[in-house]
């Protein structure tokens, strides 16, 4: 029987240049940090962080984050298929003062925006979605 081959992801494979990764900064800066979001990070399935953007303020370790975000939603993932579902896209954690908004990119793509109660929930859906489209028109350029 021969091995099977697991495919696996490393950031030199994306193939993103400077001027690729400077626009998707620049996306997040602009859609999300701009419309009240305190810190956001676009992260691959392993917790790598390709992009990310804040506020100046905030002090999040976002490494942290960004680990516990892919096993997070890698364990969402899972809850769904045991629901008959294919995946959950989009995840919400609310807390008293700060809440973590989740949303699937592509399949190799998440994006995590930190925000709180200055910040309408529909708000930011709409902001994220807009920021995803653009994100995936330059991921597709790669």
């Amino acid at each position: 029987m021969a091995p099977r081959e697991e495919k696996t992801m490393n950031i030199m494979e994306y193939a993103l240049g400077q001027d690729q990764l400077d626009k998707i900064e620049q996306i997040l800066l602009t859609d999300l940090i701009a419309s009240g979001v305190h810190c956001v990070l676009l992260i691959d399935f392993a917790g790598n962080i390709i992009a990310q953007g804040d506020n100046g303020r905030s002090r999040i370790d976002v490494y942290s984050l960004a680990a516990l975000s892919a096993a997070n939603f890698g364990a969402v993932e899972a809850m769904a298929k045991i629901v008959g579902q294919e995946e959950f896209a989009l995840l919400f954690h609310k807390g008293e003062t700060g809440s973590l908004y989740f949303s699937k990119v592509n399949d190799e793509l998440l994006i995590i925006s930190v925000f709180g109660k200055e910040i309408v929930l529909g708000l930011l859906r709409m902001k994220v979605a807009d920021a995803i489209l653009k994100i995936q028109q330059i991921w597709k350029s790669s």
